[in-house]
């Protein structure tokens, strides 16, 4: 089998097939099949006669840590009877050399008469009665180790492998888990649109597709007791997989719950051999540099940016002659094609979660995917040009047009650390971990609003007095949403709890610092249901904004979900790591009032190391600082709102937007006061914004003055720790 790689696909095809012929016959022995006949009679006595078997390969090549062999060799489910489990077994052995295999092998330099492949067979759990899945014990898309993914959806699992259906996702965070604290730290409902059943009985049909009911995809296929007990098995399994230091190997496990038992099986269980190569040492950046018509959106596979042109694939013919850096688009992929996928510069699919084929492929050929787009794949049309953006969070994009982007390649263990904590400011929990593997001290700034907007998208009032929203075209609106809740104010609590849950779970246990809804009027009235609860301002920036809401009885209510969804946080998932910052604080009465009504909703200062932090924003709270630090346990100087109130500049004009600078001397002066300030009460000091970033003068005078700590984005996170790293230096140079 030498030179098998360059041999035209026709000519591995026909070897292929003469060499699956002599398996067949080989493993066709008398001997053979009594074996088999006694084994599959045993199972009878115990199951019952006919009993349904699943028939599956395994084979000494598999789950390297090079190479998953995923999906190379058959199986076969719903097999009855000695004769057809005897000839499935065959077939399970004559697959070593199934045409992807051999393909396989080639590319991944193994021996093709070295490998051997063993044939498991077992009775079959009737999951198309209830619902099966696969677990991983890492995020699939950045290799964040901390979590384990449950996906599942009703039926057979070959619907979720094959990327036929959109599955549920459920994650569960393994350090507080392991703490005792069973809860299922997120919920992401797929669409889960048909389901595989076993064919009737006595037919040559061994499954069938069916539609799922509406009513059905509207609900989770697994309740979170039992998303808890795999969580639970998953963590054991991954720890008798050890290596030989004691280390957990991530683990990409099978499961099935039986309809008529009602339990729970784990049905197959091998090593990850993608997401766990990512050590983080290296870290690949793309960014996209414009921006273009959004033609397609589904979840984004990797975190990479591709263009190319589009090729449309309805049947296995249409692979033939795909071009090198051809855009792959098709309703699903199959195993068969992996020798053509190998060629794209990129993959959409309508169909599939982020375990479903083409997106184990594409993590493992490292391309960009974006799998589950649904109907926007008919806009998507053959020859056209594209450019698929999967750098943007969970969502990935396909834009029309070849569109701009960089890459750049950093080497995490040269970067100095110093004195100065830097944190990361992050609003959006679908980055959260891929942001947490590049170097930081935690989360200087965690957005609340950003969550509000695009996890929740309903004003806190309308959800927690609905009588008062006034169109009933919007009523019926938020009334779909929260379908399934007991009542609309638990859809905002649980949104809103597990998207900050995510974020405080990814950079466990460094401090995770939340800040309190900040939204001007103008834009919660933007919210779904928020023009009955605003009230219309000349200048928002200065208005009912921050702390002025919070005990203010036209918001205090929504307040009070904010406040049982960070209670939700700290408590149930037991990330005490979180801590609370309230924005926009005017006055020391003020923040006396906001801390009372914290406490009355379970939030009370210092009770299990609660760390109440404020924005340090406004003139005044540098001013009264010594006032302030009698409320607060930190502060963070938010230098965009500061410098505005300080100069009395509107960024935001283009009229007289040329006056707003940070490095203005009554704006240094502001910010130094600001640090001294904080250090004279023993109180944190940091700044969240990207001044320091943009200007190393500024960062070299925070670090003098000795602030605790700067939080930048994620895209400025490498500068900063170099620019501070130099400031430090020069200031122990100069001291000396």
């Amino acid at each position: 089998m030498e030179g098998i790689a360059e041999c035209p696909l026709a000519e591995i095809s026909r070897r292929a097939k003469k060499a699956r012929a002599l398996v067949y016959a080989a493993t066709g022995t008398p001997e053979m099949r009594a074996h088999v006949e006694a084994c599959y009679q045993a199972l009878e006595q115990q199951y019952g006669r006919g009993v349904s078997v699943a028939v599956r390969s395994s084979a000494t090549a598999e789950d390297l840590p090079n190479a998953s062999f995923a999906g190379q060799h058959e199986s076969y489910i719903n097999v009855r009877g000695k004769e057809a489990v005897f000839d499935a077994v065959r077939r399970c052995f004559a697959s070593v050399f199934t045409d992807r295999a051999i393909f396989y092998r080639a590319k991944n330099n193994f021996d093709h008469l070295k490998v051997a492949l063993s044939v498991a067979v077992m009775k079959m759990v009737r999951s198309d009665r209830a619902s099966s899945g696969v677990i991983f014990t890492l995020d699939t898309e950045s290799g964040f180790r901390d979590v384990v993914l449950v996906t599942g959806s009703y039926g057979l699992g070959e619907m979720i492998v094959q990327g036929q259906v959109d599955p549920d996702e459920f994650y569960v965070h393994k350090p507080t888990f392991r703490a005792g604290h069973r809860a299922v730290l997120r919920h992401v409902k797929g669409r889960k649109q048909d389901k595989l059943v076993f064919g009737p009985a006595r037919s040559k049909v061994a499954t069938r597709r069916e539609r799922v009911t509406a009513a059905k995809r509207q609900r989770y296929c697994l309740e979170d007791r039992e998303i808890i007990e795999l969580a639970e098995q998953a963590v054991v399994i991954e720890q008798h997989y050890s290596d030989v230091a004691g280390h957990p190997v991530p683990m990409d496990i099978e499961w099935a719950k039986d309809g008529i038992d009602g339990l729970l099986y784990i049905v197959q269980a091998r090593p990850e051999t993608v997401a766990s190569q990512k050590t983080g040492a290296i870290i690949q950046s793309f960014t996209l540099k414009e921006k273009g018509d959004v033609l397609a959106q589904g979840k984004a596979v990797g975190d990479k940016v591709a263009a190319g042109k589009i090729v449309r694939i309805a049947k296995p013919s249409d692979l033939r002659g795909f071009p090198d850096g051809g855009i792959l688009v098709a309703e699903a992929t199959s195993p068969d094609w992996e020798p053509i996928m190998k060629r794209a510069a990129g993959i959409v699919t309508g169909r599939g979660g982020r375990t479903c084929h083409a997106a184990i492929v594409a993590r493992e050929m490292g391309i960009p995917a974006v799998v589950g787009v649904g109907g926007g794949l008919r806009g998507l049309k053959p020859g056209s040009v594209v450019t698929i953006s999967c750098a943007e969070g969970d969502v990935g994009s396909v834009y029309r047009g070849k569109l701009a982007y960089t890459t750049s390649n950093i080497d995490v263990s040269s970067l100095p650390r110093p004195r100065t904590q830097i944190m990361v400011n992050l609003g959006d929990p679908d980055l959260a971990f891929q942001t947490a593997m590049l170097p930081n001290d935690g989360v200087g700034l965690a957005r609340m609003e950003f969550i509000i907007n695009e996890f929740i998208g309903i004003h806190p009032m309308a959800l927690a007095e609905p009588k008062r929203v006034s169109d009933a075209k919007v009523r019926a609106h938020i009334a779909r949403l929260t379908q399934g809740y007991t009542q609309p104010a638990d859809y905002f609590v649980e949104r809103l709890a597990e998207g900050v849950g995510i974020i405080a779970a990814a950079f466990y246990p460094k401090p995770v610092i939340v800040r309190l809804s900040d939204f001007k009027t103008n834009e919660y009235a933007k919210l779904l249901g928020g023009f009955d609860f605003e009230p219309e301002e000349e200048n928002p920036m200065l208005g009912f904004r921050g702390a002025s809401r919070y005990a203010h009885p036209n918001y205090a209510a929504g307040f009070e979900l904010e406040c049982r969804a960070l209670k939700r946080v700290r408590e149930d998932f037991g990330l005490a790591n979180l801590r609370v910052m309230v924005p926009f604080c005017r006055r020391e009465e003020e923040a006396e009032r906001v801390i009372e009504a914290m406490k009355s909703h379970g939030l009370k200062r210092g009770v299990d190391g609660l760390e109440i932090f404020v924005m340090c924003e406004i003139p005044n709270n540098v001013i009264r600082i010594d006032g302030f630090s009698n409320f607060f346990d930190g502060f963070s100087i938010g230098s965009n709102d500061l410098t505005q109130l300080t100069l009395g500049v509107d960024r935001d004009s283009q009229t007289v937007a040329f006056d707003f600078d940070e490095r203005d001397p009554g704006m240094l002066e502001m910010l130094r006061l600001a640090v001294e300030g904080a250090r004279r009460n023993h109180r944190h000091v940091g700044i969240c914004g990207e001044a320091p970033a943009n200007y190393p003068e500024i960062a070299r005078k925070l670090a003098g003055w000795g602030i605790d700590s700067i939080s930048v984005n994620p895209a400025s996170l490498v500068k900063t720790f170099r620019v501070v790293a130099e400031a430090e230096i020069e200031d122990r140079v100069a001291a000396s």
